[in-house]
């Protein structure tokens, strides 16, 4: 009997499952996306023709779809509405992302409750924690409503049979990484397993047009766990950001299909639960009745929204060869491009061999290069200890060769800063249209913005300095 030669069907073929290139034999690592660890075995399908099938629905001129079976309904939660575009579109699936501790659950119970009502039912289920754990919760963050539905669920079977019993307009799911397919091969949490799961979700939410909120998890790096997939599947993607150890919380819009995606929503969170902050400005600074040496105010923009933070900077001795240069809510490298701009433009060089702190006040952290020159103006003001005048914003981009450059945005940051009581501002030239009785000095590099401060407490800086040597 002649042995049966294997044919290209009966091999096994391999395929990347990010990006779906395939291969003849595994490896490790995707050559294409350079993803580790995603190339799995599959059968090789057979070649087919698609013939044209029975249409669900005729295909009509798109001025007369009706688009008000897209009206957004607010979630109850203002600074949510703001990054979701005005609230929950009915079918639509958001995930919401972020480390563990920073709040989303709390959020989410809280969201759960508020946008229950007698014709709008919630249900909430939840995959890592019980029924009672999350009472517990509920009672303590005052999130009770009788329209809101809870479960305690990992099986994808199970979560679809509660929808069919309660028929929510509003469901969350804490976490999706949590909740598995019995008809797929893998542990709760892998690709395969969060890719059938979302998907079986996001056909039963556009089949109902249900609102779904899921929670996925995050790896070391800050970015969403699972297929790269997940985020393209789902309608809006939202990043829950904050310090464990602050009370602030922000969650910035990364993908939006109904709204813009700059906008970012403040919550505090406390003992009580988590709070909107309609103006967080008050978080990022400390009132004083006299400046102090050292201190600079700016305005950063946050999406859209501008914000008021403190920048704060001490200059002393330093016992070691190599001075400490330590950061807290500011990036590194934008603090040591300042240092070296100060002592090469700015004839500063009181700061080359003392330690050097700065920060940000409030948990607030500064990226953007609009807040140079006020990083900039603080640590000149702790080397010469003199402080700034009161009431003073600093708006700029520092360049390496001490040229102050405009930023975007300069005109609702001084509206944010005259509403907030401040009169005077530094800023790049050409500023546009200044708010009615506030002082605003423009400047071009650096020699200008270090003329506000003192001039004599200035040259006794560097002498003094000297003289300690």
């Amino acid at each position: 009997m002649a042995a049966r030669t294997k044919t290209s069907k009966d091999r096994p073929s391999y395929r990347c499952t990010e990006c779906g290139w395939q291969t003849a034999k595994w490896l490790g690592r995707c050559p294409e996306c350079q993803a580790w660890g995603t190339v799995e075995e599959y059968g090789a399908p057979a070649v087919r023709t698609t013939a044209p099938g029975r249409v669900t629905s005729s295909a009509v001129p798109i001025g007369e779809v009706d688009g008000r079976q897209a009206t957004a309904r607010s979630t109850g939660v203002p600074e949510l509405d703001r990054v979701l575009g005005g609230g929950l579109v009915p079918g639509a699936v958001v995930l919401l992302a972020g480390e563990p501790g920073v709040g989303k659950s709390t959020l989410l119970l809280d969201v759960s409750a508020k946008a229950a009502s007698e014709e709008h039912r919630t249900l909430y289920v939840t995959g890592e924690e019980s029924a009672s754990q999350v009472r517990l919760r509920a009672d303590r963050i005052g999130a009770i409503d009788d329209h809101l539905y809870l479960a305690a669920e990992t099986d994808l079977s199970a979560v679809l049979g509660h929808l069919d019993a309660v028929k929510p307009s509003l469901l969350v799911l804490d976490s999706v990484q949590t909740v598995a397919s019995p008809e797929i091969d893998g542990a709760p949490g892998g690709m395969a397993q969060v890719r059938e799961v979302a998907g079986a979700l996001i056909r039963a939410s556009k089949e109902r047009g249900m609102s779904t909120l899921l929670v996925g998890h995050v790896t070391k790096d800050g970015a969403i766990a699972g297929p790269r997939l997940l985020e393209h599947l789902v309608d809006v993607v939202l990043q829950f950001e904050g310090d464990r150890h602050a009370r602030l919380r922000l969650v910035r819009g990364v993908k939006n299909r109904y709204g813009t995606t700059d906008e970012v929503g403040c919550f505090e969170l406390h003992d009580e639960g988590i709070t909107g902050l309609a103006d967080p400005s008050g978080l990022f600074l400390t009132r004083r009745a006299e400046p102090v040496p050292g201190t600079c105010l700016t305005v950063t923009l946050e999406g859209r929204r501008p914000l008021v933070a403190e920048v704060q900077a001490l200059t002393v001795d330093s016992q070691i060869p190599s001075p400490r240069r330590t950061t807290s809510g500011l990036e590194t490298s934008r603090v040591s491009m300042m240092l070296a701009v100060l002592e090469q433009r700015g004839r500063i060089t009181a700061l080359g061999k003392r330690d050097i702190y700065s920060a940000t006040v409030g948990g607030v952290k500064l990226s953007e290069p609009a807040a140079d020159l006020a990083v900039a103006l603080a640590l000149a003001s702790a080397a010469s200890d003199t402080p700034l005048p009161k009431n003073l914003v600093a708006i700029g981009e520092v360049g390496l060769a001490g040229e102050v450059r405009r930023v975007t945005g300069v005109q609702r940051r001084l509206a944010e800063a005259h509403r907030l009581g401040f009169t005077h501002a530094l800023v790049p030239t050409d500023p546009g249209r200044i708010p009615a009785g506030m002082k605003v000095i423009e400047v071009a590099d650096m020699g200008d913005a270090l003329r506000v401060l003192p001039r004599s407490r200035r040259r006794e800086a560097p002498r003094a300095e000297e003289e300690r040597r």
